[in-house]
């Protein structure tokens, strides 16, 4: 069957421009590319404790349906019970995914009228679920509450309520949201505030609760999404907020009420995770291997070629784009898994390698990469 002359025109220009993407097996030494930052995939504690209690689960291996027809079992409900005392919130929900998560929300809640406000770096899946509402949309410059006030200025005349969307850590630069200013900004001028955590759970507050619990503002956000593909090492997502938010994405969330109910194996998974999560010391050989990171960077001069971050996600901004080829070869060479970001997951001019650090890495492992990166200065 013959592929359409549209689509096949949109691919020969991504090869053109060199922006083609390709599945690749991740064979590599070193990890400086998953999102795995506390090892917890590869965590034999959470595996003995996993394989221990799905000896005793009592339910089937698939969820059989949706869980609002056979999908709903007593441990979807006491994990979501314990999630929202976990994180200090009076209400829980799981989604099958941290995208999925973002898209029910966002797309339930935005009514026609609404205003909803976003950071421009904010991730494909808040900009997806934003486009599936009826809500008008202002992207505002990354992390900047100025343009942010114009905005809001300006969309004042609309009738409805008004939202403001941000991730707490983006997911590119790695910097951080300043949650403190625009919450108190949301308060004073009647915006609801949500937050994604997906790159701040497990790596600040207590026990890893997020940004958010790290500074005290869980009754100042509206809705707080956390993910579990990242740190916690499994799958899944959860929606924090009140039992009403709840309720009403129970009842008008379509990317929760129309697919098959994440299996109970699953989540039994995520209970393992969090239960390592509350004792393990991975967190503080986190943060001691970004300060490594980030003291070498400084050493090596390399620091203007950076995004400030104190998060596990380093980016080192390619001041020629044009040799990320040369740059993959040898990354690919060394067995360094580190990937480079081209447009359009990022800005054209702001192509970059994207460098994740983890619990496990070692300070060598540090060594070598930037020692590599200094060659391309």
């Amino acid at each position: 069957m013959k592929f359409p002359r549209s689509l096949t025109q949109k691919l020969r220009s991504r090869i053109a421009d060199g922006t083609i993407r390709s599945l690749r097996s991740n064979e590599v030494e070193i990890d400086f590319f998953s999102n795995d930052y506390l090892g917890f995939s590869r965590n034999k504690a959470i595996d003995q404790k996993y394989l221990s209690s799905l000896k005793e689960l009592d339910f089937p291996n698939g969820s059989t349906g949706s869980r609002l027809i056979s999908g709903n079992f007593q441990i979807h409900e006491n994990t979501e019970g314990d999630l929202a005392v976990f994180f200090q919130a009076e209400a829980a929900l799981l989604f099958n995914s941290g995208y999925d998560a973002n898209l029910g929300l966002l797309s339930a809640i935005l009514q026609r009228n609404d205003c909803v406000f976003y950071d421009r770096l904010a991730h494909a899946s808040i900009r997806d679920g934003i486009q599936l509402s009826k809500a008008s949309s202002f992207g505002f410059d990354h992390n900047d509450l100025d343009d942010l006030k114009k905005k809001v200025k300006k969309a004042k005349s609309l009738n409805g309520h008004n939202y403001l969307v941000v991730e707490s850590v983006y997911s590119m630069d790695g910097d951080e949201a300043p949650l403190d200013e625009l919450a108190n900004f949301c308060q004073e001028n009647d915006l609801y505030l949500i937050v994604d955590e997906a790159h701040a759970t497990g790596v600040f507050g207590k026990q890893g609760r997020g940004l958010v619990s790290e500074l005290g503002l869980e009754r100042m956000v509206f809705a707080r999404v956390h993910t579990f593909g990242k740190a916690l090492g499994c799958h899944g997502a959860v929606v924090l907020g009140s039992e009403d938010l709840r309720n009403y994405l129970v009842n008008f969330s379509r990317s929760f009420i129309y697919t098959t109910a994440m299996p109970p194996a699953e989540v039994l998974r995520i209970r393992s995770a969090f239960d390592e999560l509350q004792v393990t010391d991975q967190m503080d050989k986190l943060h001691k291997i970004i300060q490594v990171f980030v003291s070498r960077v400084s050493e090596l001069d390399l620091t203007i070629h950076f995004i400030k971050s104190r998060s596990p996600i380093q980016s080192y901004i390619l001041s020629d784009p044009k040799r990320t080829d040369e740059i993959n070869k040898v990354l690919s060479y060394e067995k360094i898994g580190a990937k480079v970001i081209l447009a359009p997951t990022v800005p054209n001019g702001q192509e970059r390698i994207r460098i994740c650090l983890h619990s496990f890495n070692s300070s060598q492992e540090v060594d070598r990469i930037l020692q590599l990166l200094s060659t391309f200065v």
